[in-house]
């Protein structure tokens, strides 16, 4: 996708420990019936259908097959950060994540790195490395990668080996759980909400959803996803995402569709702003800029299309002036695209050119009686600085 295309920040559906064809074989005893081709596609084609448009690839012990799987993947437009899973010195469970752009040749050089040299043999390359967690993390966050811990409620997990050293190392950002929060067993919970006194971090851990996809049919299971917010996805904002898990990290269940009114895009024709067009998040927004480069005056426009009166005297003024000189003289109109809780989530788009009421249309292009303010969007309050500054005098 162009870069234009990536305009807000919204939640991804991210996949995080994919492996490729031989984990089910060599691991599992599982025989697919599929070859590395036909596997990769079959991947492709369950990520496809569960919009699942992020995978961590992370085989056992190994990297070299990874590549037919990233290139099915990437080819319909799925993001891929290629890694490995490893077992620490102490048993321990790490999937080691790194950039999209990261090369195959520069993948076997990090594994190269971490002291385990590619093997043929199955059941040697899923021994221990000879390094401890907190030297994996050091490598790791040294190469610009990602580290989580694996199924840390398992064995080989960290909260099952008891190891709150690692736990509260500030350079592990996450640790995988089989489910929701409130459904880990009692010794585990208080320590995943950051309220065991010793395993207290400064900042709490994310935990993510990240079942371990042996088969293609196991990314079916809603546990095998998290939802990243990300405005682009890549593995810049990937860990982006991590430094503020709070607001960007969802497990699946945490995930709930909530229904409340959006607005789409805004886009103005004619006058200060003539020719803009954008979309919004639907979340949260902000307009940044110097004095005078337009925040008030697209506020302005925004309730001038939904016919939201100022509740200030001053603001009244102020804000007629400002849709009147960018606006008025050019005869502008403005139209919002927008989605409706009030009436079902139905889309509408409403147009209001100056000096005309506001015209709603609904999505089979018919014109309705609906109010923009009263009926698609009841009670929205909308504010300028100035007239918050006039109603607190």
């Amino acid at each position: 996708m162009k870069e234009q295309h990536y305009t807000y920040a919204r939640f991804w559906k991210c996949a995080l420990q994919v492996n490729p064809h031989g984990y089910g074989p060599n691991y599992r005893g599982q025989n697919y019936g599929l070859d590395a081709s036909a596997y990769a596609e079959a991947l492709r084609d369950v990520c496809l259908e569960k919009t699942i448009e992020v995978v961590g690839l992370a085989d056992h012990g190994s990297v070299e097959e990874s590549a037919t799987v990233r290139h099915v993947l990437t080819q319909a437009g799925i993001v891929v950060f290629p890694g490995f899973e490893v077992a620490t010195s102490e048993k321990v469970h790490w999937v080691c994540l790194f950039s999209e752009e990261t090369t195959y040749r520069q993948l076997e050089d990090y594994w190269v790195h971490l002291g385990k040299l590619r093997r043929d043999d199955a059941a040697d390359r899923a021994r221990p490395v000879d390094l401890t967690g907190q030297q994996l993390l050091h490598k790791v966050t040294a190469l610009q990668g990602f580290c989580y811990g694996a199924h840390v409620t398992s064995n080989g997990g960290l909260l099952k080996g008891k190891l709150n050293n690692l736990w509260i190392d500030a350079r592990l950002r996450a640790a995988q759980i089989p489910g929701k929060a409130d459904d880990l067993p009692p010794e585990y919970k208080p320590i995943a909400l950051n309220q065991n006194p010793d395993y207290k971090r400064d900042h709490p851990i994310a935990l993510i959803n990240a079942k371990d996809v042996a088969a293609p049919e196991d990314l079916r299971d809603p546990r095998a996803s998290t939802f990243i917010k990300m405005t682009r996805p890549c593995f810049a904002s990937f860990l982006m995402a991590f430094k503020d898990p709070e607001s960007r990290v969802r497990l699946t269940d945490d995930l709930q569709q909530r229904f409340y009114s959006q607005i789409d895009s805004i886009s103005i024709e004619g006058g200060y702003f003539d020719g803009l067009s954008a979309e919004v998040s639907s979340h949260l927004n902000a307009v940044i800029g110097g004095r005078g480069t337009g925040k008030s005056t697209l506020l302005e426009c925004l309730r001038y299309a939904l016919d939201v009166s100022h509740k200030g005297e001053d603001a009244i003024r102020q804000g007629d002036q400002i849709v009147k000189e960018n606006l008025g003289r050019a005869g502008g109109r403005v139209i919002l695209k927008l989605r409706s809780a009030a009436n079902h989530m139905k889309p509408y788009t409403v147009i209001r050119r100056y000096g005309e009421p506001p015209r709603v249309i609904d999505e089979q292009g018919n014109e309705s009686r609906l109010h923009p303010g009263r009926d698609l969007f009841p009670g929205v309050e909308i504010y300028g600085q100035n007239e918050i500054y006039e109603l607190a005098r």
